[in-house]
């Protein structure tokens, strides 16, 4: 039997090692933590990515923990609605798109591939740093000075991928976007339905936030996500930027003169206890993500901005496409073709999203609407805002018709 190795126990990771023992494969998935911690706050996974783990029998978890997000509204600081863009089952798409807490969905991810795979399938504080190819084999290298030989290796460690630097020695610095981006959660009344995302403002200063409990939600409640984006503002932990760094609340100025009639932006970021500051980073995209029996998956492959709320989604196309290519070919052949099947249409996500995504819309109507009293219908065609929301979908592959 083929014997994989992962490293990583994140989404990407987690989601792979499932796929990958769906295919019959024997998989372990190395963690550099001592432990897997609830920790993050919310992430969306689009119907194109939810589907699959739907298939994985993972449907009635998501629905236990995640909201099923009815739609998404982008809209400009004075609380005009530009866009909605439903992302239901009911605007027909064949799965939900969830808003869900990061760290619940690695738990709930943890925890299966434990039942599915055994209690030893994750090895815990087992940082890998390197490796060497050999016939047909490939050795994996640890912190701790310890040595492992696998068939085939999965690299899923993230952003910071110590493989990635590996293959590629001169890749150079992080791509940062001059954007930082401060993240919180908090309890709060339902806002809406309790069941929308909402993105506004513009690609200088923009709020998103959307609920990520259905537990909280069946209780009348909502543990809402809200991101603030502010562009140029002082860059710092650029290199070694981490999801989890605290920040201070020192950022709300630009966002006073936002107004919105179902929720107080200041207010939701006032109140919240632990607030983290990230900067907009990615990488540009390679030319290659395989080198023998290695290959780079999820944000150690393709690290993109966080718009289009994609990112999660992409690495779980990863892990079903990896498993399936490697149940029709065992080797480094398998681990090509995934290549061939992934790395274009990532490539083209990461470039979109270098050029606002879906987001763009944002923008439009920021250039145009001077004030409360606009109306978006008179400076925007309906028809240009479907093409935004539909060039995107193709690019990502959201697209009802290909869900």
């Amino acid at each position: 039997m083929t014997e994989i190795a992962i490293s990583g126990a994140g989404i990407g990771g987690l989601v792979t090692a499932l796929c990958l023992k769906y295919q019959g494969f024997d998989v372990t998935v190395f963690e550099a933590d001592t432990e897997i911690r609830a920790l993050g706050v919310g992430i969306n996974i689009m119907p194109h990515a939810s589907k699959l783990l739907i298939e994985l029998g993972l449907g009635r978890q998501l629905d236990e923990l995640g909201i099923r997000t009815r739609c998404i509204e982008y809209r400009t600081k004075f609380g005009h609605l530009i866009q909605s863009d439903p992302r239901s089952v009911e605007a027909g798409f064949e799965a939900p798109q969830y808003s869900i807490h990061r760290g619940e969905l690695q738990a709930m991810l943890a925890s299966e591939v434990k039942k599915r795979l055994g209690n030893s399938a994750i090895k815990l504080g087992k940082p890998v740093v390197g490796f060497r190819q050999g016939d047909g084999f490939v050795t994996i290298l640890f912190e701790d000075g310890s040595k492992l030989d696998v068939n085939l290796f999965v690299d899923a460690s993230g952003l910071h991928s110590k493989i990635r630097k590996q293959m590629n020695p001169f890749e150079g610095p992080l791509c940062y976007e001059g954007t930082m981006m401060f993240r919180g959660a908090t309890e709060t009344d339902l806002i809406g339905d309790g069941k929308t995302m909402v993105i506004a403002g513009d690609h200088d200063v923009k709020f998103v936030t959307y609920p990520i409990s259905e537990c909280a939600r069946q209780s009348g409640r909502a543990l809402t996500n809200w991101v603030a984006e502010i562009r140029h503002s002082k860059p710092r932990h650029i290199n070694d930027a981490d999801w989890g760094r605290g920040a201070t609340i020192d950022f709300v100025k630009p966002f006073e003169d936002f107004f919105m009639h179902d929720m107080n932006l200041i207010e939701i970021m006032k109140k919240t206890e632990v607030v983290t500051e990230y900067p907009m980073v990615d990488r540009n995209p390679l030319l290659s993500w395989v080198e023998g029996n290695v290959a780079l998956l999820g944000d150690a492959a393709h690290p993109m901005y966080p718009i289009g709320a994609n990112g999660a989604s992409q690495a779980i196309l990863d892990a079903w496409a990896i498993a399936h290519c490697l149940s029709e070919e065992p080797n480094t052949g398998g681990l090509k073709a995934y290549e061939f099947a992934r790395l274009p249409i990532t490539t083209d996500v990461v470039e979109s999203n270098r050029k606002g995504g879906p987001e763009k819309v944002l923008d439009i109507a920021a250039a145009r609407v001077s004030g409360p009293n606009d109306r978006i219908e008179d400076l925007i065609s309906s028809s240009e805002l479907k093409q935004v929301a539909s060039s995107y979908k193709k690019i990502a592959g959201i697209e009802k018709n290909r869900v």
